[in-house]
C-alpha cells in the first residue's frame, strides 16, 4: 500500500496504518466486480473507478450449516449459533445485522462480547474506557469493516446506529428496534447469558454466537452449553449447531480442530 493510501486510510478513521499494510482488500472497491453500493446508486462512475462509499457483498451460504443459520436468522427473533472456529458464526450474524440496518428493518445494531483475556494477562492498559476495551472489541470492528467502509462505520457509530459494548455495560437495558449480536458467548457465565438474553425488546433480533469447546473460562463456569440445551426446547428460539464440515477458513483449520 502506498504512503498516500495509508494517509487516506488514517483520515477516514482506520485504527492504524499497519493494520492494513500489505492487505489488498481495501475498503473502497471497484464497481466492475459485481458489488452493490450501499448508497448513491444513481451516481455514474467509470468501470474500475474507486468509490468512497462501502459495498455490501452478497451473502451466500458456503455450507449446509451456514444455510440453516441464515434461514434461522431470517425467521426467528432469537438465534444461538454454536460451532467451532472458522464456521462464519460472527461474520454471518454481523452481515445480517448490516443488511437489516440498511434495509430499514431495524434502527440500530448493538454488538457485544465479554472482555475476557484469552489465557494471558495483558496487564494495565492506558487511556480511557474506550481505549482499554478496544483490543477486546476489535474482532467486531474487523467484521464490520468487511461489510462497510470504515468511514461509514465511524459515521454510523457517531450517530448511534451502531453500538459496540462489552457485556458488562448491557445490564438494565431494553433493546428495542435493534439487531443484537452477542459474540464469544462461551466466555459468558450462565448468569451473564441470562441477563443478555432478557435484554431483547420489541421488533428486535438477537444472535448469540460461540463455541462451547473453546472457552477461556473454566468448563463449569461457562454457561453457553447449558443455556443452549435449555433453549432448544423453546419453539420460538432457534439453536443452530455448526460442525467441522462448515468451516470456511483454510482447510488446515478443520484438520487441526479434528485432532486438537
Amino acid at each position: 500500500m502506498s504512503k498516500r493510501a495509508l494517509k487516506r486510510q488514517l483520515r477516514e478513521g482506520a485504527f492504524d496504518a499497519g493494520q492494513f499494510e500489505g492487505d489488498d482488500k481495501v475498503r473502497r472497491l471497484p464497481v466492475d466486480r459485481g458489488w452493490s453500493p450501499l448508497a448513491h446508486s444513481n451516481h455514474n462512475h467509470a468501470p474500475g473507478e474507486d468509490r468512497e462509499q462501502g459495498y455490501l457483498k452478497t451473502i451466500k451460504a458456503k455450507s449446509e450449516g451456514q444455510a440453516r443459520l441464515i434461514k434461522a436468522i431470517d425467521e426467528k427473533n432469537l438465534v444461538m449459533a454454536l460451532g467451532p472456529a472458522g464456521t462464519g458464526k460472527t461474520y454471518l450474524a454481523i452481515a445480517k445485522a448490516v443488511e437489516a440496518l440498511e434495509a430499514g428493518r431495524v434502527g440500530r445494531i448493538v454488538l457485544s462480547r465479554p472482555a475476557v483475556e484469552a489465557g494471558e494477562s495483558i496487564g494495565f492498559l492506558p487511556g480511557d474506557a474506550e481505549d482499554k476495551l478496544a483490543p477486546y472489541l476489535r474482532p467486531l470492528y474487523d467484521a464490520l469493516s468487511d461489510r462497510l467502509s470504515m468511514k461509514r462505520v465511524r459515521a454510523l457509530m457517531a450517530e448511534g446506529a451502531i453500538e459496540i459494548a462489552p457485556v458488562g455495560f448491557m445490564r438494565g437495558r431494553t433493546l428495542n428496534n435493534a439487531f443484537v449480536v452477542i459474540d464469544e458467548a462461551q466466555n459468558c457465565t450462565y448468569v451473564q447469558l441470562k441477563m443478555l438474553l432478557t435484554r431483547l425488546g420489541w421488533h428486535s433480533t438477537m444472535v448469540v454466537t460461540g463455541d462451547p469447546n473453546q472457552s477461556d473460562l473454566l468448563p463449569e463456569i461457562s454457561g453457553l452449553a447449558n443455556v443452549a440445551a435449555r433453549l432448544e426446547e423453546v419453539g420460538n428460539v432457534s439453536v443452530v449447531r455448526l460442525e467441522d464440515r462448515d468451516i470456511v477458513r483454510h482447510p488446515l483449520v478443520a484438520e487441526m480442530l479434528g485432532v486438537l
